[in-house]
């Protein structure tokens, strides 16, 4: 497994559990050393106490350099493949790993790419190893694109359940793939290269947004459609400190408490997350920015804190954390009276974007109230 990140950490320990003798290699030594250490380096759930069983087995290994991977006979690549500015997909960490590994490639060998790529990467590694090393794709070494599909924080639920797709370079490699993850017990859905990568590309949200559109994009002969959306999910933040301003005025030395700084809901992954552009424009209005998250690894304040003299409370992410009484009894014991709650994840059930904290509490006591009578109702 090249590259243990967020993408290859979870599904190397998910091979190992199944008694894969499983070979991790990244060259982050501060990664390395928390694994070493038993420490998982990011929250997904179940993980920790995945990675504590398979050290104990004894059939995880670690490595720093991506030649080391050729004593393994699948190869599977989970690193990195930014967008350049110009709708062109960044290969250079892949080409980096290929170049490693074409000394060491032998016959036999297979090289899944996991990462996410654009529409005819696949065809080009096949046709780059066999012009760097003359490895005939089919014959000599195997070549195909396993997308990764699975969302955040529920990697030990879908690697088991959600559908993999395997597009090889041919039927030769389809097969040898699909007898690789055929060990998690998913359905198997055999595709070509190109609607792997298109697959994984449509199939996309948060941090993969921006960028799967532009590979989608990369070859495209009027691209724009799809760019089109991306930036007016982009355009969220400023919708929103708009609609702010025109509810309270203007924001100078008002205090604006943002909760949720990660991209998503219960996870710590603060990659390409709107949070951070939602508080740079507020800061640009002048205003007096607090941020709580108790999921992100940045440092953050405690709700109590946060919410103190608040003008404006807004649910930035949709953190399970936040969706409780507790959290509302907390604004309004902290905030100013007047507290605008702005509620884009209608966390707190009052199905009002821009809302009086007040009556955001009475109708998320009313509906817990309601849900707690339905429960305790004698069946009929």
């Amino acid at each position: 497994m090249i590259g243990l990140g967020r993408v290859g950490l979870p599904l190397a320990l998910c091979f190992a559990d199944r008694g894969v003798r499983v070979l991790g290699i990244d060259h982050d030594q501060g990664l390395l050393d928390s694994i070493r250490a038993g420490r998982m380096p990011f929250q997904e759930a179940g993980t920790q106490e995945l990675l504590e069983r398979v050290s104990a087995a004894g059939r995880l290994q670690l490595a720093d350099r991506a030649a080391d991977a050729a004593q393994a006979q699948d190869i599977v690549i989970t690193i990195g493949t930014p967008s350049f500015s110009h709708l062109e997909s960044d290969l250079s960490q892949v080409r980096a790993a290929l170049d490693d590994l074409l000394p060491v490639l032998r016959e036999g060998h297979a090289v899944i790419l996991r990462s996410t790529i654009a529409p005819g990467t696949t065809d080009f590694v096949a046709g780059y190893l066999q012009k760097q090393r003359g490895l005939e794709p089919e014959a000599d070494v195997f070549v195909a694109h396993a997308p990764e599909r699975i969302a955040a924080g529920r990697f030990l639920e879908e690697i088991s359940s959600l559908p993999c797709i395997i597009g090889g370079v041919g039927e030769a490699s389809t097969e040898r793939a699909a007898s690789l993850f055929e060990v998690f017990g998913a359905p198997i859905v055999r595709t070509t290269p190109v609607q792997a990568e298109l697959a994984k590309i449509w199939t996309t949200a948060g941090t993969c947004l921006r960028k799967d559109f532009v590979f989608s994009e990369e070859r495209s002969n009027s691209p724009g459609m799809l760019l089109a959306v991306s930036r007016v999910n982009e355009a969220v933040p400023l919708f929103l400190v708009e609609g702010i301003k025109r509810r309270v005025g203007p924001l100078h030395s008002r205090k604006v408490a943002v909760l949720g700084l990660t991209f998503k809901r219960d996870t710590d992954d603060e990659r390409d997350s709107l949070s951070p552009k939602l508080i740079r424009l507020l800061e640009r209005e002048l205003a007096d920015v607090a941020v709580c998250d108790p999921q992100a690894p940045s440092p953050t304040q405690p709700l109590a804190e946060a919410v103190r003299d608040a003008d404006v409370v807004i649910v930035a992410t949709n953190h399970s954390d936040f969706e409780r009484a507790e959290v509302l009894q907390t604004i309004a014991a902290q905030a100013t009276p007047e507290c605008l709650l702005v509620d884009p994840w209608n966390a707190f059930g009052g199905a009002e974007l821009f809302g009086q904290l007040g009556e955001a509490t009475a109708t998320f006591e009313t509906a817990a109230a309601s849900q707690d009578g339905n429960q305790n109702a004698a069946p009929r």
